[in-house]
């Protein structure tokens, strides 16, 4: 009875070693998955900036001129361009590569260790914060 006892613990104590190390495995791959899913999502970006950047210079706007009226005489004035983005959203796009940047130099970037550095290998509520949308 003792025995059946003990070796039911001993058989239960390795199985939950093994199901340890296969749930290593799975945050080791979930890890490298969200490494690639963030360095693919910068990619993306940057190449999207530079595709914008090239279309840009390859279909020029064209400039319609506006009638302004002054004392009944009609006068034609150029219509400014909208600027090209250099607004709020370059400086997103900025803030988060230079997040992206100190997080590949080793420092965290999660608002639990911000600046602090990564001494334990990834941090996932680093990643996952990298990974948003």
């Amino acid at each position: 009875m003792k025995r059946d006892i003990f070796s039911q613990i001993s058989e239960f104590e390795s199985h939950l070693g093994s199901l340890h190390q296969e749930i290593g495995a799975m945050k080791e791959k979930i890890k490298s998955l969200l490494e690639e899913n963030n360095r693919l999502s910068i990619e993306n970006g940057q190449l999207r900036k530079v595709l914008k950047r090239e279309t840009a210079v390859h279909t020029p706007k064209k400039q319609e001129a506006a009638p302004v009226v002054v004392d009944e005489e009609i006068y034609t004035l150029p219509v400014e361009e909208p600027s090209s983005g250099t607004g709020d959203t370059a400086g997103v796009g900025q803030g988060y590569d230079n997040l992206a940047r100190l997080y590949h130099e080793g420092f965290h970037i999660c608002n639990l260790y911000y600046g602090h550095l990564r001494t334990e290998g990834d941090c996932l509520f680093c990643l996952s914060f990298l990974n948003k949308d």
